[in-house]
């Protein structure tokens, strides 16, 4: 007869051998599952010549663009001329939207015709009257006419974009524009931020006649690929573990549940290499979410290069400046400054030197084409996983309480109905279906609050290291259950045949009704773990079992 003492250690050590087994199956799994993420690192750096972002003499500038009379007039400073703001309709395909007009007020004798800029939104929503105001205004008092439309939103939303569409919206605004009293046709061009990036060099590529572009913050590469990056820069920036980059791939690489997103693969290179006209990059050296000096590369090696002559191309780095060209909120004083000396110096400074200045930026890896998932490429896929998860594992519950209380009923009607499920596997199954969901729930509550954290720029070592271990710990905790499970799954089976009068044929014979009731316990019980299978598998996926595979 055996020790207790030995009969324990048996049992840990094959529960503890069986929790290897499993958590090594779950880590495989997830690795074939999908892709791992490994960017390749910045080599090329951009060398910025002067840390002065001023371009040109800027002592000197005068406006070169089409006069009324006489001579051009001298290039004026930021806060030179009061601003007046009018609000005007620009009528579009199917709608319109208000759009803010703001003009330098100037004297009377003053009828220089000036340069006009049509400012085009980022992600999200615009509105007029709030959007680009303080870098719009500051560029009219410096004698540059800026027109401010709101964003189209019928045709707009997370799903669906159409940079073509919009580009041809926005071109409507250049027509307003050019028409506007004081305003010299020739000499009107384009802000663009962040997204509008991908879309004005739609219009320059097919409006020749649009005199220049400005790209602020500019993704280059296609959304997809910046949206990777920009995740695994807040990633860093926040310190998270590295194995919760894998997210990265599985996420962005995906086809989102519901379909739509076909912007993410938007590429616009063609566009570039067909403007012609004078380009202005602008980048923060502290946006994390931009290739600052890929995108760079990018535009000085492909703008134009399909239209003779090519487009001159002038980049500026502001130090410590967010994706927004922002420090502390503000607008970096010198972006307005620089952008109306260019604007008003051209074409005489199109070519200035030095063509990149400013503060020294650093981009730590390449954006790049993002693997695509091997069996879960569907979010379609991975949603019906989750849902089948989960409906298993409700309704075997539920089965299972009414089989339960069903056998307890014929026990006080004095019947002896077979036991539904022993005590011995009642634990092991409770635990592992409440560790399994808390731990699914656990990684959501993690990934949302690592979100939160990135977006703001914040480190809280304690949270995301001890965030990831909890998920993790509970995602451990429901492998153990599940390999006590299956131990006593085995033991119970190999007893069975070691005594035969306890085979479920033997069983169903003595006592049909009872046995019945033994059927169904055992169904639910089935249905139940294959609801927790299906969950741990999806945790697998999103790494919640790395064993560095």
């Amino acid at each position: 007869m055996r020790a207790a003492g030995a009969y324990d250690r048996g049992v840990i050590f094959r529960t503890a051998a069986t929790s290897a087994v499993l958590a090594i199956l779950l880590a495989i799994v997830g690795a074939v599952l999908g892709p791992q993420w490994d960017p390749a690192p910045m080599t090329d750096h951009v060398e910025v010549a002067s840390a002065s972002t001023v371009i040109g003499d800027a002592a000197s500038y005068r406006a070169t663009g089409p006069v009324d009379a006489g001579d051009a007039a001298p290039r004026a400073d930021v806060g030179t001329y009061d601003v007046r703001t009018t609000v005007l309709t620009v009528e579009l395909d199917g709608t319109s939207v208000d759009a803010v007009l703001r003009e330098p007020v100037r004297d009377a004798d003053e009828t220089t015709l000036l340069p006009g800029v049509v400012f085009l939104h980022g992600a999200g929503t615009g509105d007029a009257r709030t959007a680009f105001a303080s870098t719009a205004t500051a560029l009219a008092s410096a004698g540059v006419v800026t027109l401010v439309p709101s964003k189209r939103l019928d045709t707009y939303s997370t799903r669906h974009r159409d940079y073509v569409t919009m580009a041809a919206d926005y071109d409507r605004s250049v027509a307003v524009l050019r028409g506007a009293p004081g305003v010299d046709p020739r000499r009107v061009g384009l802000y663009a931020e962040s997204e509008g990036a991908w879309i004005a060099p739609v219009i320059t590529a097919t409006d020749p006649s649009v005199a220049f572009l400005v790209l602020a913050s500019a993704p280059v590469v296609p959304p997809r690929e910046q949206a990777a990056f920009a995740v695994d820069n807040y990633l860093h920036n926040t310190g998270v573990p590295q194995e919760l980059y894998r997210v990265i791939p599985r996420a962005v690489g995906m086809a989102l549940p519901g379909g739509g997103f076909e912007y993410a693969d938007f590429d616009v290179e063609p566009s570039l290499r067909r403007t012609g006209g004078p380009v202005l990059m602008l980048y923060g050296t502290a946006d994390a979410s931009m290739p600052i000096e890929q995108g760079a590369q990018i535009v000085l090696a492909q703008a134009g290069a399909e239209v003779d002559g090519g487009a001159q191309v002038t980049v500026r780095y502001y130090d410590g400046a967010d994706h927004g060209l922002r420090v502390d909120g503000t607008v970096v004083p010198e972006v307005p400054r620089d952008v109306g000396a260019w604007v008003e110096g051209l074409p005489a400074v199109a070519d200035a030197a030095p063509q990149v200045a400013g503060a020294q930026p650093f981009q730590r890896s390449l954006a790049g084409p993002v693997p695509t998932p091997r069996w879960l490429a569907s979010g379609d896929l991975m949603l019906a996983l989750i849902l089948v998860a989960a409906a298993l594992m409700v309704v075997g519950s539920l089965a299972l309480v009414v089989v339960v209380l069903r056998a307890r009923a014929v026990r006080r009607a004095g019947g002896v109905p077979r036991t539904v499920v022993r005590r011995s596997r009642a634990v092991p199954l409770v635990v592992l279906t409440l560790a399994t969901v808390a731990s699914f729930v656990a990684l959501i509550a993690y990934l949302v609050t690592v979100a939160r954290l990135a977006l703001g720029y914040a480190r809280d070592p304690w949270l995301v290291e001890g965030g990831w271990l909890a998920v993790r710990a509970l995602g451990v905790v429901a492998i153990v259950a599940a390999a006590v499970l299956v131990n006593r799954a085995l033991e119970s089976r190999s007893r069975r045949r070691a005594t035969l009068d306890d085979t479920p044929v033997a069983a169903w014979r003595a006592r049909p009704d009872a046995a019945v009731q033994g059927v169904l316990g055992h169904a639910c019980v089935v249905v139940l773990v294959g609801g927790a299978v299906l969950l741990l598998v999806v945790l697998a996926y999103w790494g919640v079992f790395q064993l560095g595979i």
